[in-house]
């Protein structure tokens, strides 16, 4: 059965933590961190059964406080690590951990568990980052195509690299570097990128975007003001090496090819408020995703600036002459980026978007008031785009 209809799962607390599990490339499987203050938080592990159009979920407790940031390893489906709310001494701290979650629950599970009789699981602390000297951490980002290893936290003005040694019990700090200048800087996000053997990774701070070389902890390139306002969230895309793109309070999502970054290659206009996330599509680079305080999702067709501007290639000679001239005006037309389609299942602030990885079409996104919505890309574009 496949059917555009979005599928709604509603969590009891607010939320604004989402990641695909990206080890797991067989079933689809999202995530989600809740922030309570009052109740433990927990991790939703969500399963989505596409044949059946219905979620499976399994709860993990994550008692340690509310979780504003997760991520999940890429070489071992049974282990994550977020970013959370620590208070002491009337201090509110933001940690960071690395978790296993029970080894039963490592693949997707597609029998729907009795809500009633389904025990809430802990997750199994297997480390601290420990940020003690470098100020709150704002993300976690893995090496993307790494052992599950190696990876970086940014805290305050801090970029941190560790190694995750013994089964990942233990991070070891192995670089740093500070960003430097004046007042209070601090990273709101950052983006490991998955070309150059994973050297390089982007860095968000106030309207700045910045890219490093993890070898030398060097920063390579600057874009200084790339938005107006506060940047909130960056991806690269996973097929053009040198392309990136941004977005934040502006209300702006940008592309930008960092070997030339005096001018963004496109900017977006679609959303009314802030835009929180930008997700290029793992397999169809022109399908971008993005999430707003709007309350909307809009996914966008940047065709012109994606790997295949000129569509899906033709061989010359399955064409016959009549087909051939008609071909060759189709590609005399430059092509059209243009809004597909524009979600409106959310009714508070969406904080994340993200997509499956284990399916190119679908997508989850996620609102502060615990609402995620599962919706696949049109059939109709989806056609097109493999016809």
């Amino acid at each position: 059965m496949e059917d555009d209809a979005p599928v709604i799962y509603g969590l009891e607390f607010q939320a604004r933590a989402l990641t695909p599990q990206t080890a797991e490339t067989d079933a689809i499987r999202f995530l989600v961190g809740t922030q309570s203050l009052r109740y433990d938080n927990q991790i939703h592990i969500i399963d989505f059964d596409d044949e059946n159009n219905i979620i499976n979920k399994n709860v993990l407790l994550h008692q340690v406080g509310e979780i504003w940031h997760i991520s999940t390893s890429p070489a071992d489906k049974g282990v994550l690590a977020t970013c959370y709310n620590k208070t002491s001494d009337t201090k509110v701290m933001t940690c960071a951990a690395v978790w296993r979650m029970p080894k039963e629950l490592e693949s997707g599970s597609h029998e729907s568990p009795d809500d009633s009789s389904s025990n809430t699981q802990t997750l199994e602390l297997l480390c601290h980052l420990d940020n003690t000297a470098y100020g709150n951490m704002a993300c976690v980002m893995w090496e993307p195509m790494g052992d599950g290893k190696k990876i970086i936290s940014l805290a305050d003005n801090n970029i941190l690299l560790w190694d995750l040694q013994e089964s990942s019990a233990k991070a070891v700090l192995s670089s740093s570097a500070a960003l430097e200048g004046k007042g209070q800087l601090k990273f709101t996000s950052g983006r490991w990128s998955p070309h150059h053997n994973c050297t390089q990774i982007a860095t968000a701070n106030d309207t700045t975007v910045r890219g490093w070389d993890t070898r030398s902890m060097r920063q390579i390139y600057c874009i200084e003001n790339a938005h107006g306002q506060l940047v909130r969230d960056l991806d690269f895309n996973p097929n053009k090496q040198y392309y990136l793109a941004s977005c934040g309070d502006d209300c702006k999502v940008k592309f930008w090819d960092t070997r030339n970054v005096t001018e963004p290659v496109k900017t977006l206009e679609e959303h009314s408020h802030w835009v929180w996330n930008v997700r290029y599509n793992h397999s169809h680079d022109q399908l971008i995703l993005t999430g707003s305080s709007d309350s909307r999702v809009i996914l966008s067709n940047m065709v012109s600036i994606s790997s295949e501007p000129f569509g899906h290639m033709v061989d010359d000679d399955e064409l016959s002459d009549q087909e051939d001239q008609h071909q060759e005006e189709k590609i005399k037309e430059p092509l059209q980026d243009s809004v597909i389609a524009t979600y409106e299942e959310h009714e508070d602030s969406v904080y994340a978007v993200e997509w499956s990885s284990a399916d190119p079409w679908l997508f989850a996104s996620l609102s502060y008031d615990g609402r995620l919505v599962i919706n696949r890309v049109p059939r109709a574009l989806k056609y097109h785009i493999l016809l």
